[in-house]
């Protein structure tokens, strides 16, 4: 990473625009591919969407109860120059038009974040366009400052297919991890439960794949039919703001073995995916609220949002148990909307802005990070690449 210039930023900042995008600020075009969405869009610096594409690919992974990495890197290779040029033509503008290209560094698959930061990189270095390398969680954790105009700093809850953490948000580019999972990612929990219970995937555009599934399935089911432990309940980690989710992905295989339970039997599913959901937003919930009160000390104030982002946000159980824990704290629950709390091109563009207006620009040469800490992001700004 490095930081820009002040006359370069400026420039970028203040250049003139189409008339379409005259006085909204920079233009920044961003891409993600860290996982298996396809997806690119053009957004502008007071946060409106100009355009989004998203190629989704639950067609392709439900057949193997899963994401695969070599069938979704070949995906994005198929998928992101028609994502690329779509998103430009949708917002009726050219490469020209555009001020700089964000695009997800990491972490993520290396396959996908392969081919995007190969993409973004081309475009960039051959249009002498500034490069933004973005990490994937810092964009969820922005998303709210677009939406809602959420003001540092905040604390975040991050719950996807890929993580669960949460984090004390001080500004762009800074952040204090306080919790993490221990093991399975809630999303991931989601997901292979609904794997479990033999539940068809939702192949749609936007709140699709099998988490999607069990939630619709769980709107049919009695909660407390079958009793489930919360995860860390016990004196040695009730107190760690940890999380865990393979203790209850356990349980439900242990279920489908007892007696009392039929798995050709959808009301008996439907109870199991409702006990499932029902325990999980319960640990969140609890976990989250020793965040909170972590949060205060390591930033010296009394939060006033609890952000919650990532595709498990789009869940109407998980937002409920929050929002009820976040008026317990006299804080606002501030979540994107569904389709902005997925994998979106959106975010990444937005991210892009927020550095791009801090000065954090990348050479053409950065490769992607597969794993990486939130909380060491800042320790990147005056490293070398």
């Amino acid at each position: 990473m490095i930081r820009a210039g002040y006359r370069q930023v400026r420039h970028v900042l203040t250049r003139g625009m189409s008339s379409a995008c005259k006085d909204a600020g920079p233009v920044v075009l961003g891409i993600e591919s860290s996982c298996d969405d396809t997806a690119a869009a053009v957004v502008t610096g007071d946060g409106r969407i100009l355009s989004e594409t998203n190629r989704h690919q639950y067609s392709v992974h439900e057949a193997h109860g899963g994401i695969v990495p070599g069938l979704a890197a070949d995906q994005h290779l198929r998928n992101i120059p028609e994502v690329v040029r779509d998103t430009l033509a949708h917002a009726s503008l050219t490469i020209a038009d555009i001020d700089a290209i964000a695009v997800t560094r990491g972490p993520g698959m290396p396959g996908g974040l392969t081919v995007g930061l190969a993409a973004a990189k081309t475009l960039a270095c051959v249009h002498s366009k500034p490069l933004i390398g973005v990490h994937h969680m810092e964009a969820h954790a922005l998303m709210a400052r677009m939406t809602h105009s959420v003001q540092f700093p905040f604390v975040c809850l991050l719950a996807s297919g890929g993580h669960t953490l949460t984090v004390a948000v001080h500004g762009v580019n800074e952040h204090t991890l306080i919790g993490s999972t221990r093991d399975d990612s809630v999303g991931e929990a989601f997901d292979k439960v609904a794997r479990e219970l033999n539940i068809p995937w939702i192949n749609a555009q936007n709140g699709g794949g099998p988490g999607a599934a069990l939630e619709a399935l769980a709107l049919e089911g009695d909660a407390m039919r079958f009793a489930m432990p919360v995860p860390m309940d016990k004196t040695d980690s009730a107190r760690s703001p940890d999380f865990s989710f393979s203790g209850l992905k356990t349980h439900v295989r242990r279920l489908r073995e007892a007696a009392g339970f039929d798995m050709q039997d959808r009301q008996d599913r439907a109870d199991v995916a409702a006990a499932f959901q029902s325990t999980a937003v319960r640990h969140l919930a609890k976990k989250t609220a020793l965040a909170i009160a972590r949060a205060r000390d390591i930033l010296g104030t009394q939060p006033q949002a609890l952000v919650v982002s990532g595709g498990v946000a789009c869940n109407q159980a998980v937002r409920a148990g929050l929002d009820a824990l976040a008026m317990q704290h006299g804080m606002a629950l501030v979540c994107p909307p569904p389709q902005l709390c997925t994998d979106n091109g959106v975010m990444i563009a937005w991210a892009g802005i927020e550095r791009l207006r801090c000065g954090l620009l990348d050479p053409y040469s950065i490769d992607f990070i597969q794993r990486w800490p939130l909380d060491q992001l800042k320790h990147m700004r005056d490293r070398p690449e």
